[in-house]
């Protein structure tokens, strides 16, 4: 059987664990509805061009974990950011574990999606919010939303500024001999609050695993949402990541994403502005070898005037790996005085590694400040003869050009040991200790 006829029979098993008096039951059963239509995309798709899913299709995925798996906290510390307090929403194999995790309805709600789902006292949190920003019309959107039941839902209230982190982070055990994972996260910043998260997916396992993940962030009036992907995974894991953010007046909004593990990567992120004053920000690092594939896929719709945009990603690629960014900025007619900026730079370590860049603008304004730019190279050799010059051995040479090549996109982390962590994550992927604090 196909992995889309598979996914389709187990929608009607699915339907029969959950409330079909559930505020979302129409909702999935239209986004089934589009899935079947649409199925799973493919290369004639133009956004999807440069990334073929097929090897992955083939997997005979489970689409429910079969039983619970425990995981002692000290076998998967350093997947965590473990020297700060942090609230912690986590997840084994699609299934939630309590006594990994430290929630909280303190005063802020950040606890579990199905919890949403099921207590009649969010039911109009949901009606508002759930699926509202979200697009219907793409077919892994729909798939996830069909499924929808689990993952992190964070409300946090008008004027609030959370004093500590939100970490989510998936783990895979390999229980299953190939598992499909679909969370679904619902982030609502109220007016004047603040809250910074960061979220992993994290496989344990040789053994197949495909996450296809979709979070709404919904970023209110003079809020500040700081969100970092942590994106480390092991070779035979893949994720398919959709975010979409909408924001509204004086609202700032920034994604960082580090994607430096994993089979198939592919980033969907979309903003979408629906007042003035508006901010938003996405950065990347891409750094990857072997045969590994990572897509970013970026859309900034600007639709009113007075806002900016901010797009830096970088990408090293090594070996026979493959990178691939489509980025799309769109600023209507009425969206005058705009400030949009995108950037794509990358590095070809090997003959064998290849990049596939599309930067795009899509501009009705005339009173604008918009610009884009790709480069595409290898390393400076004069650069790197000046440094093993001065006694720097050619290895550690080059990993500080590609250190020094990504390190601006660090500069914005605004989490001090998260800030660390990944710094000794790129130092790992290149092979050297570049004998500086880290």
């Amino acid at each position: 059987m196909e992995l889309k006829d598979k996914l389709i029979s187990s929608f009607m098993a699915f339907e029969g664990q959950v409330d079909i008096d559930s505020p979302v039951h129409e909702i999935r059963s239209e986004a089934i509805k589009l899935f079947e239509e649409k199925g799973f995309p493919t290369k004639k798709e133009e956004a999807w061009k440069y990334t073929s899913l097929n090897s992955l299709l083939k997997n005979n995925y489970s689409v429910f974990p079969k039983k619970e798996t425990a995981l002692d906290f000290k076998d998967i510390k350093k997947y965590f950011i473990h020297d700060i307090d942090s609230y912690k929403i986590v997840f084994i194999d699609g299934i939630y574990s309590s006594h990994l995790s430290a929630t909280s309805h303190d005063g802020l709600d950040v606890c579990l999606m199905s919890a949403a789902l099921a207590k009649p006292k969010y039911k109009i949190i949901i009606d508002n919010y759930f699926n509202k920003v979200a697009d219907k019309k793409d077919s892994l959107t729909s798939l996830n939303t069909a499924f929808s039941r689990e993952g992190a839902f964070i409300n946090i209230p008008k004027g609030k500024i959370v004093d500590k982190p939100v970490q989510i982070i998936h783990f895979a055990t390999g229980t299953e001999t190939a598992l499909m994972l679909q969370p679904r996260n619902l982030v609502i910043v109220g007016e004047n609050a603040h809250v910074q998260i960061v979220e992993r997916h994290q496989s344990l396992t040789k053994n197949p695993v495909l996450t296809n993940s979709v979070t709404e962030i919904f970023a209110n009036k003079n809020s500040i949402v700081d969100y970092y992907k942590i994106q480390n995974d092991a070779e035979t894991a893949s994720l398919i990541d959709n975010t979409y953010i909408t924001q509204k007046r004086n609202s700032h909004a920034s994604v960082h994403t580090f994607s430096m593990g994993g089979n198939l990567t592919r980033n969907n992120l979309n903003f979408y502005h629906q007042d003035e004053r508006i901010d938003s920000t996405l950065k990347g690092v891409t750094i990857i070898g072997n045969k590994q594939h990572t897509d970013h896929s970026t859309l900034v719709h600007h639709a009113h005037p007075n806002c900016e945009s901010h797009q830096d990603y970088k990408g090293i690629y090594a070996d026979k790996s493959t990178g691939v960014f489509n980025g799309k900025i769109i600023v209507d007619k009425i969206a005058q005085k705009t400030n949009a900026f995108q950037q794509n730079n990358n590095i070809l370590i090997d003959d064998k590694a290849s990049i596939n860049s599309k930067p795009q603008l899509e501009i009705f304004a005339d009173d604008v400040k918009c610009s884009h730019g790709c480069t595409i190279g290898q390393l400076d050799e004069e650069a790197l003869f000046y440094l093993k010059s001065r006694g720097i051995p050619a290895k550690e040479a080059k990993a500080l050009l590609m250190y020094g090549f990504a390190n601006n996109v660090l500069e914005s982390v605004k989490i001090p040991e998260l800030k660390t962590k990944i710094k000794k994550q790129i130092a790992m992927k290149l092979g050297v200790n570049l004998g500086f604090n880290l």
